[in-house]
């Protein structure tokens, strides 16, 4: 151990006795343990992260740049169908146009429920450049679900398909003007192909994005508020080539905004693919070397499955430049340092985000899989965002020691719809930064003594799965809606290949009755509950 490491580990100590030998009575938690140089190096050194960026631009802008650059240029592919730029964008003007006379207006919420197809990316162009925000709903999550989003955010327009109309059920359209994009006869292809003037809708980067929808601890989701010129100081760091796209990521989780717009504002080509190619990975890999993916974004455990099957098929992929990671803890296995090995102009990226604060951070791994660690940081602060790892009373920690993450600066969310406690308490008025917002993310972290980042997991029960945020309280809080509940558990557990599951323990109920005592019944009624109120 080097005399630096050993003085930066004494030091806090050092003061910690001697505070405690000056005033034996005060509260050991409210001693500041940190020199003036290691304050000032924590909170501000590490965080001196201020870069220009086009803070006045919306996400759907630097789209239309690339339009103006190269209209003729191919934006989209699915299947057979081409779009290029200018194609792409005419498209989403006409739809915008037709919103924008139905009442859509900036920070409102507009629903989408379609499958994957081109009708779904040019919806979502629509919305933004009507200044409307969109709120994904996945067909596949079960109506009680989609009921329970569509009650809380009570958007007024509904963009769907038929299975997005089926989806959602009678129940849910009553009070939504539903607009159909499956429609042969539709009643905007007349409107002007032009650019809404965000001047003219009084759209400006603080207005929302989208809003996405999280688990939450108490059986309700709770809706993030993303802005626009969050998305953008995000974005316009990240990936700087012009890379054929694979958009992966369903439209409810954040990752799929990355996939389009860092994609677009590069001029870059975005690939759709069919749902069930995304679900079967022998298919998925023969899919990214006939289309020539060059750039991926996939969770840790996706990530090594795809890996897990190339070992066995060993497609050639050599059109691979990056696959980016986040959503869950990386791990280098021997199967990623393996399919790495074999594609060597491929890069891994390792992100560190949540929906509340989309990316704040990104490691470009060595190009040697052999030098990397098996547990790899998440870098350093992307520009204009502040990290600071704080105690339970929430003062900086000392550098090398474990704090919770608090993320400060441009890429933070605006809060949580509809719910002002919520918010209140997971977003904060910074100590550090006058006028700065702080998110408190739950996770626990730390500083490496090269200065980056090293995140370490959760301080409370929420786990990830593929990259999705999961609250066992939510599990839960279903379970016992349940005749049959009296009390329930649900705990998450990791095989040795790093997969996670999530198990529930019951206490059965005497409504269950003596027909469930072997459990096999109550078990089968349980999943057919869950099944009906949560997502797969």
């Amino acid at each position: 151990m080097s005399k630096a490491k050993i003085d930066c580990m004494t030091q806090p100590l050092q003061t910690l006795l001697h505070d405690v030998r000056a005033d034996a009575g005060q509260p050991v938690g409210r001693i500041d343990i940190l020199s003036t140089d290691e304050r000032k190096y924590l909170l501000d050194e590490l965080n001196r992260t201020a870069a220009p960026y086009p803070s006045e631009l919306c996400i759907h802008e630097l789209f239309e740049a690339q339009v103006q650059k190269a209209p003729e240029a191919v934006a989209l592919v699915h299947e057979k169908e081409r779009l290029s730029y200018g194609e792409l964008n005419a498209l989403a003007n006409r739809l915008a146009h037709h919103l924008i006379e139905l009442g859509v207006k900036p920070d409102q919420p507009v629903a989408i429920c379609l499958e994957r197809s081109v009708a779904l990316v040019v919806g979502v162009l629509a919305i933004l450049k009507a200044g409307g925000a969109y709120l994904p709903l996945d067909p596949a999550y079960p109506p009680a679900r989609l009921r329970q989003i569509v009650g809380d955010a009570e958007p007024q327009l509904l963009l769907c398909d038929t299975a997005g109309r089926t989806a959602l059920g009678g129940e849910a359209l009553a009070d939504v003007s539903v607009v159909d994009l499956d429609a042969g006869t539709r009643a905007w292809c007349e409107r002007p192909p032009s650019d809404p003037d965000p001047s003219t809708l009084g759209l400006t980067s603080r207005h929302l994005a989208y809003v996405i929808y999280t688990s939450g601890s108490t059986g309700i989701p709770k809706g993030v508020e993303m802005s626009h010129g969050s998305l953008v100081n995000s974005l316009v760091g990240i990936g700087t080539s012009k890379l054929r796209t694979l958009q992966f990521a369903t439209l409810n989780f954040d990752v799929s905004c990355q996939e389009l717009f860092i994609c677009w504002k590069d001029g870059g080509v975005l690939v759709l693919l069919r749902e069930e190619t995304r679900r079967r990975f022998s298919d998925l890999l023969e899919f990214i070397e006939r289309e020539a993916i060059e750039r991926l974004f996939l969770p840790f455990v996706a990530l090594n499955h795809l890996a897990e099957v190339w070992s066995t098929q060993r497609v050639q992929l050599p059109s691979l430049r990056e696959v980016y990671t986040a959503g869950e803890r990386l791990q280098a296995t021997a199967l990623l340092r393996a399919f790495f090995e074999a594609h060597p102009n491929a890069r891994l990226i390792n992100q560190y985000g949540s929906t509340e604060i989309s990316v704040i951070s990104e490691h470009r791994l060595a190009p040697d899989p052999s030098c990397w660690p098996e547990m790899p940081h998440v870098g350093r602060p992307i520009a204009n965002t502040r990290v600071y790892l704080l105690d339970g009373h929430g003062a900086p920690v000392p550098f090398g020691a474990v704090g919770e993450l608090y993320i400060g600066g441009a890429g933070v969310a605006r809060g949580y719809l509809n719910q002002p406690e919520l918010t209140a308490e997971r977003f904060i008025a910074s100590p550090f930064v006058e006028g700065d917002r702080l998110y408190r993310t739950g996770d626990l972290g730390r500083y490496l003594p090269d200065g980056n980042l090293e995140f370490l997991g959760r301080n409370d029960d929420q786990v990830k799965i593929r990259g999705y945020r999961i609250e066992p309280g939510e599990i839960v809080a279903k379970l016992c809606e349940h005749a049959f509940v009296r009390e329930a558990v649900v705990v998450a557990r990791q095989s040795r290949a790093g997969d996670k599951h999530l198990i529930a323990y019951v206490v059965r109920a005497p409504e269950a009755g003596e027909g469930e005592g072997d459990g096999g019944g109550l078990a089968g009624a349980l999943r057919a509950h869950l099944s009906s109120r949560l997502p797969d």
